[in-house]
């Protein structure tokens, strides 16, 4: 199918009715090499190729939509921070971003810890071979079930979420005979410039302990008088997708000044802070991302300072960058279903996949980058939403990006970006399959996590 050159909707340099106007790389099969995973380039003919292996061998193979992870890419990102913050600190991965056995094995291999949140991803990590004594518990309101098996696999760390949560944790160790180790998470006041529903260490949210109040100070108190806790350090997490490191410096103050109120009243001097993750990504070719050697810089002329300002020894450091190490290793590949030109308005792709692949942009308003991945084009861009297949009008992964205007039925279209949250937060409305995750590396592609199939939905359908 060919399509005119001139299409009907707005074309580069025009004026979109909603504001969200991204100027489009004047070539556009360029590659911003912030937004996409290390290896990927483009073949002779134009195709986008990861870790040596072409899309279309991929979509052919694995069909779509399919995330594709670069595991290169992912290990040297683990590398990246690993060497960043040295011996003295500790990098967790933040599993909620994307878990599965493999990863957990690459983490293992490449000795960063693992963080997480659920039963399920403690049982992933543990499944995977992850040693016990690296994994953290996080979680606003574990089970008893949750914490016993923690206790019981011998995790590092559980990080206590509230007054209820130390008794729980120090009666299920107390019963098993053990003394757990356990961080509390505290929230410091500050609001990262971040979405709404992402910023995590305001007052007026369901996470941590506030230092407003004092109620931070009790909960150390009560661990302290439990024989079967050992209180290892303070957390703290403002945020998600942040770049700037202002909110940090305030949170960090406040953290060590918390510890200070420790060894004035107890004596005692907490080894351990944890300032959590949250580090943005480059979504599109305005993101402009920190480098992890920057960013643990940072971080410790912070803590440093601090607590040389209150006479404290500096504790060790914990950071849990998810986001920042999967995000740009993977992005989804797509086929295109239909093109409908909107006159003087846009052209709506619809694409084999949607908000059960992609909820980001319909719940946090992301904006993501796009490009055609089968071939080349010299067409002239056209102004283009990329949407889903489901039946929502907010159906939209990409909401304005500029896409030649040659585009068409059966074209491969590849999402940047998507290694964080997207997999995690698949859903199967309108009975979708979840997609499957691809590793690439060195010429060789296999999946990780398997698509899922219409028997695995009516597996679950007993009634």
């Amino acid at each position: 199918m060919s399509r005119s050159a001139h299409p009907a909707g707005p074309r580069h340099g025009d004026v979109l009715p909603e504001g969200h106007y991204t100027p489009p790389p004047s070539d556009l099969n360029s590659l911003d090499p912030r937004v996409w995973a290390q290896t990927v380039e483009r073949t002779a003919e134009g195709a986008l190729r990861v870790g040596g292996v072409d899309v279309r061998r991929l979509a052919e193979e694995f069909g779509t939509p399919a995330y594709v992870m670069d595991e290169n890419d992912f290990r040297a990102r683990c590398r990246a921070w690993r060497e960043a913050f040295g011996p003295d600190a500790d990098v967790f991965y933040a599993g909620k971003a994307f878990l599965s056995r493999a990863v957990v094995r690459w983490l293992h291999e490449e000795g960063l810890n693992l963080d997480v949140c659920s039963g399920g991803e403690l049982a992933t990590a543990l499944a995977a071979g992850m040693p016990p004594e690296r994994i953290a518990l996080h979680g606003n309101n574990k089970s008893m079930e949750e914490i016993t098996r923690a206790v019981e696999a011998g995790v590092g760390r559980i990080v206590v979420d509230s007054f209820q949560e130390i008794a729980r944790v120090a009666h299920v160790a107390r019963r098993l005979g053990r003394r757990q180790p356990v961080q509390i998470r505290v929230t410091v006041g500050v609001e990262a410039h971040t979405h709404e529903f992402i910023a995590t260490a305001h007052e007026d949210q369901k996470f941590g302990l506030a230092l407003a109040g004092g109620q931070a100070a009790e909960a150390v108190r009560r661990v302290l008088g439990l024989e079967s806790l050992e209180l290892t350090g303070i957390h703290s997490h403002i945020g998600s997708q942040i770049f700037d490191m202002a909110g940090f410096e305030v949170s960090a103050r406040r953290v060590v000044g918390l510890l200070t109120e420790v060894r004035d009243e107890h004596g005692v001097e907490l080894p351990e802070i944890d300032l959590g993750g949250g580090l943005g990504i480059a979504y599109t070719s305005e993101d402009d991302p920190r480098e992890p050697h920057e960013i643990a810089k940072a971080l410790g002329d912070i803590v440093t300072r601090e607590c040389e300002a209150a006479g404290l020894a500096v504790p060790r450091l914990s950071v849990e960058p998810g986001r920042a190490i999967v995000g740009p290793t993977a992005f989804t590949l797509y086929e295109v279903g239909t093109v409908k030109e909107l006159e003087g308005l846009r052209t709506y792709v619809s694409v084999d996949g949607g908000m059960s692949d992609n909820i980001r942009t319909a719940l946090y308003d992301a904006e993501y980058s796009v490009t055609l991945a089968s071939r080349a084009s010299e067409a002239e861009p056209m102004l283009s939403r990329v949407v889903g297949k489901h039946c929502e009008s907010g159906d939209i992964v990409v909401r304005d990006a500029f896409l030649p205007a040659d585009l068409a039925p059966g074209d491969l279209l590849a999402v940047p970006a998507t290694g964080a949250y997207c997999r995690s937060m698949a859903s199967n409305y309108n009975h979708a399959l979840r997609p499957p995750v691809i590793a690439v590396r060195d010429g060789e592609a296999r999946t990780i996590v398997r698509r899922e199939t219409e028997e695995d939905l009516l597996r679950l359908d007993v009634g």
